[in-house]
């Protein structure tokens, strides 16, 4: 067996990638980025996108190697909004006592954050969507020139949004569609003496999976993706153990269940996709598109029934760590692909080198290469980090389990197979080069647990090889994992 080879190389940011320097006319560049909710890239999300595909992709570029630096939404927002991970903003899990939206992100990350850098660089700024799990306020994040933040979680009706400082409530519009009309009207509006950034943050297709009523019948003979690993049983060296937990399989009317999920999150991305073009049309009828740079992503992935585990994310699989990461704009190729490994956390350098804005040296993330050549595959290590949420509260006495198990997400409706738990708690280093694709990861529980994973012969990570690594590599990735779990600017960039 041929085991992964580490190369100790400082990797300067944007060390070794062909850039697209900043043009030198006055009027700059405008970006606009699109960020889904829950959308995965390895079981087909984007596929029903046809719009989509067509704008962006088609006259852009796609990164596919793109990751999560959390695969749970508010921190990977955080990070998506600062450039930062998780250990740095200190939004660890989706709660308040977690970080999100709590006081140390009001006081010292938000006043730092792309939109305050942008606004301090004279762009006008626009949101539209949902922000973090826990705003519900009606204040204003700094640097937003214009703002309509959803309350809470993601929601597809009855929802309250925060419209410029001023609290307003919806029953019977579709929110998909409102982010719409709000992005419109906001780009026939722009003034053409300053930049514009924009971001909209449907929330397609994060559950209750509620499609427009346009949208409802669509792909009727959809059925969810039977991966290798789809309903399989885990044994306890194979897995960590939330994931051997009963049922070892799912009962057919589970899988059923999924089949409707599946469908279901297509049908709410058709409102998205809607979207997306009369994004890119407005753009084009007001002579701005050839100026501005879109992204489109999503926080994180998404399972559905890999490893017998009914809908959700929060674990370190390709299911629930990949995103879709498209970008086109100015000087960049129609129809590329690069392969080169890259994060949510390179948003933000990105659009600040591309603004002429400085880059903080406490970014962790680095520039995406937008040249797309496929060949350029630059070695890179990517921290993946998660704090399980569950706890004593969580327990749910309609499930054979105790609270002294500290289970989270545990229910009738997923055959009580719990989707988290405390020590779910992990760290994996995502390491990929020309000749690599590998990923390796430590739990911090009683066990200590490891998995490690050879994607390239393995992309369903069925094989859990962390304990059959020579000791050396295993030693030097724990030492990786030990160095980007405490990492801040430049030293993210190491490979260790």
């Amino acid at each position: 067996m041929a085991y992964p080879r580490l190369v100790c190389l400082l990797l300067v940011v944007g060390c070794g990638c062909s850039w697209i320097k900043a043009d030198a006319k006055k009027d700059g560049y405008n970006f606009v980025v699109i960020l889904t909710d829950d959308q995965d890239i390895i079981l087909h999300g984007m596929t029903p996108m046809v719009k989509t595909l067509g704008h962006i992709a088609n006259e852009g570029i796609t990164f596919t190697n793109a990751f999560t630096t959390s695969p749970i939404c508010c921190p990977s927002r955080s990070s998506i909004l600062t450039g930062k991970y998780a250990h740095n903003h200190k939004a660890t899990n989706n709660s308040l006592s977690g970080g999100c939206y709590g006081s140390h992100w009001q006081k010292k990350i938000e006043p730092e954050a792309l939109p305050a850098l942008l606004s301090n660089a004279g762009y006008d700024t626009f949101f539209a969507g949902k922000y973090l799990n826990e705003y519900f306020s009606d204040t204003i994040p700094p640097g937003w020139s214009q703002w309509f933040g959803l309350h809470g979680n993601s929601r597809y009706y009855n929802f309250t949004v925060t419209e410029n400082g001023k609290k307003s409530t919806y029953s019977n519009e579709y929110f998909t569609d409102y982010l719409n009309a709000k992005t419109i009207d906001f780009l026939q509006k722009v003034s053409e003496e300053r930049q514009f950034f924009a971001m909209i943050a449907p929330p397609a297709p994060h559950a209750p999976f509620t499609p427009a009523n346009r949208h409802a019948k669509l792909f009727p003979n959809v059925k969810a993706v039977r991966t290798p690993n789809f309903n399989i049983s885990s044994s306890p060296l194979q897995k960590h153990w939330l994931l051997t937990m009963e049922p070892s399989t799912l009962p057919l009317e589970f899988v059923d269940e999924i089949d409707s999920i599946y469908r279901k999150r297509w049908q709410t991305l058709m409102a998205v996709d809607d979207m997306v073009e009369n994004i890119v049309t407005t753009l084009q009828e007001k002579k701005l598109l050839e100026n501005t740079f879109i992204f489109y992503t999503s926080d994180n992935g998404f399972h559905l029934g890999q490893f017998s585990q009914v809908y959700d994310k929060r674990q370190p699989y390709e299911t629930d760590i990949r995103v879709p990461l498209l970008v086109r704009g100015p000087s960049i190729k129609p129809k590329t692909m690069q392969e080169s490994a890259v994060a949510l956390i390179d948003i933000v350098p990105t659009i600040l080198q591309l603004a002429n804005v400085e880059i903080p040296f406490a970014i962790d993330g680095r520039p995406l290469p937008l040249n797309g050549e496929r060949h350029d595959v630059n070695e890179r290590q990517i921290l993946i980090e998660y704090w399980g949420e569950g706890n004593l509260e969580t327990y749910n006495p309609l499930c054979p389990w105790s609270a002294q198990d500290r289970l989270q997400l545990c229910t009738v409706d997923a055959a009580c197979h719990c989707q988290d738990a405390w020590n779910n708690t992990f760290n994996c280093v995502r390491h990929l080069a020309e000749d690599l694709n590998f990923i390796y990861c430590e739990f911090k529980d009683d066990e200590h647990f490891v998995e490690a994973y050879d994607i390239t012969k393995d992309m369903y990570q069925m094989n859990n090889i962390g304990y059959e690594i020579l000791p050396s590599v295993r030693a030097k990735y724990s030492l990786a994992l030990q160095n980007l779990s405490v990492c801040v600017g430049p030293t993210c960039n190491r490979i260790y």
